[in-house]
């Protein structure tokens, strides 16, 4: 019985025939997996970089208004949409812009804030701002002070991040960021209708 395995085991060391369908067995999934991982990291990075340009040019947009009303805002986040283009920030993220002012030695106050997108709700705001709500007292970063008289404008971005090629209950995470811009020609503190 020894011999007839040993037989069988020295002939199948000799055979080469198999050799390579093997080898493409086991290296397949992995050169897949590199591939679609390689996708995957290439993809998140390039939405990073999307939402910090989309936070920034908002902010900077907004800043140089001589006066903003509702509807040059609804133009300006139709113009910050396509900056995020391939990615749809209207139905997967949100904008958020806040405009905060101190007066008379009092906390900064958020004297208007407006919202563009549907998505991005699992985010540091949880469906809001960050910063807090229209009027309420702004949570601002540690640090950072809003002196008398002046207003400066916080715009955010919010993104819920969902891997295209891994579950969502594997990887998916909340993307933020947030610029803070300083109005360059008024005080930005109403919004007109």
């Amino acid at each position: 019985m020894i011999g007839v395995i040993g037989r069988f085991l020295r002939r199948l060391k000799r055979d080469r025939l198999g050799t390579v369908a093997v080898e493409m067995a086991v290296a397949t999934p992995v050169v897949i997996g590199l591939l679609l991982s390689g996708v995957e990291v290439t993809r998140y990075v390039l939405l990073n970089q999307k939402i910090e340009r989309a936070t920034a040019t908002m902010a900077d947009l907004v800043s140089q208004s001589e006066t903003l009303s509702e509807g040059g805002l609804v133009n300006l986040f139709a113009a910050t949409a396509y900056v995020m283009d391939p990615f749809d920030l209207e139905a997967e993220g949100r904008l958020v812009v806040s405009s905060i002012s101190a007066t008379n030695g009092n906390p900064a106050r958020i004297n208007w804030q407006r919202v563009f997108g549907a998505g991005g709700g699992s985010g540091p705001g949880k469906g809001g701002s960050a910063f807090g709500k229209e009027g309420a007292v702004a949570n601002l970063p540690a640090g950072f002070v809003v002196r008398d008289n002046e207003t400066v404008l916080f715009t955010e971005v919010f993104y819920d991040y969902v891997p295209a090629f891994m579950g969502t209950q594997l990887v998916s995470r909340s993307l933020y960021n947030y610029a803070v811009f300083r109005p360059r020609f008024s005080s930005l503190a109403t919004l007109y209708p």
